[in-house]
């Protein structure tokens, strides 16, 4: 257990600089194990790369001066063995010429030094690699070779920050299933993806924490965290788009996808987390700024949220791929988690009070909104607009309502005088005073307001709706 928390630390500190270090550092490459009389050795261009071959390597490694016993660390997709001095260090696994000679070792691996091998001067470094089992090939394959002290200082926050944040996020996801379960919204079910993204890659970060693993299944860990990273960015457009732009709910959410798809080509897979993470964060952002314009209700504490997260990706990508990311998105869905709990208890008191209120009134639509419960006219309102759980009211003076409730529910228990334009819009056909089509796209005019789309699959309905007047069923 002490030799996994000292190698955490290399992972943590230094990871976004792991492959640069490795190839500054003055290693020679040798054709053969260094000092044999048919081997050459050259310096190291590049990083250190044993994927596909059996690599020697070997420095002239200056004698530590810090206090306390040091170690070499090797952490990486190989098997791996070291010497120094012509005394042997360690071996992790077994290096080999071939993927049949070689047994493959586990990531990381620590091999402590005795303070009686090392020389006043003139030490030599000689490491042994070889990776045929890794899978995927990596463009940084070894996050480090290096001398360093033993045990590695590592900051004691790390792990029960990481833990605590996982647990946190999956116990968001599970309550957001819950919720999803009650309400069958969009928004509720995106949240529990959302939280679960984060908790599951949230624990597949801390495996370091915990223990080591064979190589060969590195790959395919970051493969799974960059995806749940992706998956996290879509999600996160998704949501914001069904609460500040429901019109373009797919649309997004496909451009979305494509968009985080273009980080694979980024160098790296950290830097590819972080890209599809940036990118969705963005996306995100400029749908919630739209919001801001528009003066829809949370979209300024939203816009500020993703450009607090976006600040952090900025200027510290590594904290905030380590660490960062599951700290800032349990701020994120926690709030929001209790905020869905208590409105289902004020909607459940709500729901009584309105049936009392709406007896005997088929002419009214009760409304229950932050502000309480109101009786609207159904004659005042114009359209109806959804956002996932909600629907927006847009009355005949120019002003909107906020209602908790869904638009297919809305569409099946109002009468016909209203008819659905689009999957997120219900007009009143008396407010409905020309249908017309513009570059290609069909368009609604309402007396009030601004026009609204017509999606191909509800065209006909409209027009019949046009034909025969208010008292024309619906599709």
């Amino acid at each position: 257990m002490a030799r996994w928390l000292i190698l955490i630390g290399v992972l943590v500190a230094a990871f976004a600089a792991t492959a640069t270090a490795a190839a500054s550092e003055s290693w020679d490459v040798c054709d053969g194990p260094p000092g044999a009389s048919t081997s050459t050795c050259a310096p190291l261009q590049g990083p250190v790369d044993p994927q596909g071959r059996e690599l020697w390597l070997r420095k002239r490694q200056a004698t530590p001066t810090g206090p306390g016993p040091h170690a070499l660390y090797l952490v990486g997709v190989a098997s791996s063995e070291a010497w120094l001095n012509g005394q042997r260090l360690g071996r992790n696994g077994r290096p080999g010429a071939t993927r049949a000679a070689e047994v493959p070792g586990t990531y990381q691996a620590a091999f402590p030094i005795s303070d009686r091998l090392w020389q006043p001067e003139g030490n030599t470094l000689v490491v042994h690699l070889s990776s045929f089992h890794g899978g995927l090939r990596l463009d940084y394959p070894m996050g480090a070779v290096l001398v360093a002290p033993y045990p590695y200082p590592m900051p004691k926050v790390l792990m029960p920050a990481m833990l605590l944040a996982a647990g946190a996020l999956l116990a968001a996801a599970f309550g957001f299933g819950v919720i999803h379960a009650i309400r069958r919204t969009g928004s509720s079910l995106a949240l529990a993806g959302m939280a679960g993204a984060a908790g599951l890659h949230a624990v597949l970060e801390s495996v370091n924490l915990i223990g080591t693993y064979p190589y060969p299944l590195h790959i395919w860990r970051l493969v799974a965290i960059w995806g749940l990273a992706a998956l996290f960015g879509i999600l996160l457009v998704s949501w914001v788009t069904a609460r500040f732009w429901p019109m373009a709910g797919r649309r997004t959410s496909v451009g979305a996808a494509l968009l985080v798809a273009t980080s694979l080509v980024v160098p790296g897979f950290d830097a590819k987390t972080a890209a599809s993470l940036g990118l969705g964060l963005a996306l995100a952002a400029a749908i919630t700024a739209r919001g801001v314009y528009r003066r829809q209700p949370g979209a300024r504490a939203m816009l500020a949220w993703l450009v607090l997260i976006l600040g952090v990706l900025t200027i510290w990508p590594d904290v905030f791929v380590n660490l960062s990311y599951f700290v800032l998105a349990a701020c994120l869905v926690l709030p929001l988690l209790m905020v869905e709990v208590v409105r289902l208890g004020w909607e459940a008191e709500r729901r009584e009070t309105a049936l009392a209120r709406a007896a005997g009134r088929p002419d009214r639509l009760t409304v229950t909104s932050s502000r309480g419960v109101v009786l609207v006219p159904l004659a005042d309102i114009v359209a109806i607009l959804g956002a996932d759980d909600y629907v927006e009211l847009r009355l005949v003076d120019g002003q909107t309502l906020l209602h908790a409730a869904r638009l297919d529910t809305l569409e099946r228990d109002l009468s016909p005088a209203f008819v659905r334009v689009h999957r997120s819009a219900l007009v009143n056909l008396a407010h409905l005073t020309r249908l017309e089509r513009e570059e290609g796209r069909c368009r609604v005019h309402l007396s009030h307001g601004e026009p609204l789309p017509v999606s191909r699959g509800r065209l006909a309905t409209v027009r019949a709706a046009l034909d025969g007047g208010p008292e024309a069923p619906t599709a």
